[in-house]
């Protein structure tokens, strides 16, 4: 007799997230991106069809980070002077989101004309971060919302301190918003609980669980991902939310990465290693249930994409 496959029935499922707007939408986009969708845990097809496969963002800068590695400062070259350039080097890289990551240094007027030089450089959807202080997010951010009406980027990030000013502009200019909170299922449900009081639709909010690297707490982070996707499938409304997770920023921060001479015997090729190291942790979260993760070596891209296709295929 043949053996049959238990499976699982959630009462629960994914919301589906559309990022970006083509031209018939009101946007400019050369094509939107969807994101969610599932009905069971990660990649067990017999359960229940994946209706979209995961996807990657590539990080860039509106200006040229000087606290970057020098193997990404190899990889993009002088594109990285040049936001629209950088993000035309992304899009070829394989990009399917952008990421513009604002900093400290810019004015509104800076912000705008960044954003909107990266929009007319890709027809890929975006995604824009603040540098991550709460008044100049609010500064950068609601004229960035104001001069994209329309496109539906993502704003960020939305922490429990700042979210509010984000998500109105957000409301009032057709953006989703990305929602952080440090590694926790509650902390994560309450802020998507604040954010959806103040009227934003669920379909247009990305959860941000947050994430360590590969050695340096990427188990917990997994862990708090699997029971986000567990607590939704069950049928909690608060928690059923896409996921995005940086493990670009994470793995480019860690001493395996980083250091270039004077390691320990054993470490071997440090390009080798820093290119694993965020490969290992973004292939991890997609793994656990990640639908974005945000990514800065075109190398890591490439195997990261390919690990993706087998997983959806299988």
């Amino acid at each position: 007799m043949p053996i049959e496959i238990p499976k699982d029935k959630w009462p629960g499922s994914i919301k589906t997230v559309t990022i970006g707007a083509t031209s018939t939408e009101g946007g400019t986009r050369a094509k939107s991106i969807s994101v969610g969708g599932q009905a069971s845990m990660p990649y067990l097809h017999y359960e229940a069809p994946m209706p979209n496969k995961p996807v990657i963002a590539i990080e860039i800068k509106s200006r040229k980070p000087d606290d970057w590695s020098p193997l990404l400062v190899e990889a993009w070259g002088e594109a990285m002077a040049e936001p629209a350039q950088w993000a035309k080097k992304a899009e070829e890289a394989g990009a399917d989101i952008i990421v513009v990551a604002l900093t400290l240094a810019d004015s509104p007027e800076d912000a705008v004309r960044v954003v909107k030089s990266v929009l007319s450089a890709t027809g890929l959807p975006l995604i824009v971060w603040g540098p991550g202080q709460v008044e100049k997010d609010n500064e950068l951010l609601v004229p960035v919302s104001e001069a994209t009406n329309g496109e539906k980027i993502v704003l960020g990030i939305c922490e429990d301190k700042n979210y509010r000013t984000i998500v109105a502009t957000a409301m009032a200019n057709g953006h989703l918003v990305q929602a952080r909170t440090p590694m926790d299922v509650n902390l994560s449900k309450q802020l998507n609980i604040l954010i959806s009081d103040m009227g934003m639709p669920k379909d247009r909010i990305l959860m941000d669980p947050t994430t360590g690297a590969l050695g340096y707490g990427i188990e917990y982070g997994y862990s708090v991902m699997e029971r986000l996707r567990l607590a939704a499938l069950q049928g909690d409304a608060m928690t059923q939310l896409p996921m995005i997770v940086t493990p670009g920023y994470e793995a480019w921060k860690t001493k395996e990465s980083k250091i270039g001479e004077g390691v320990p015997e054993g470490w071997g090729d440090w390009k080798a290693r820093a290119i694993n190291w965020e490969t290992l942790t973004a292939i991890a979260l997609v793994e656990s249930g990640a639908d974005i993760v945000v990514l800065r070596h075109p190398e890591s891209v490439k195997r990261v994409k390919a690990a993706i296709e087998e997983l959806v295929t299988i």
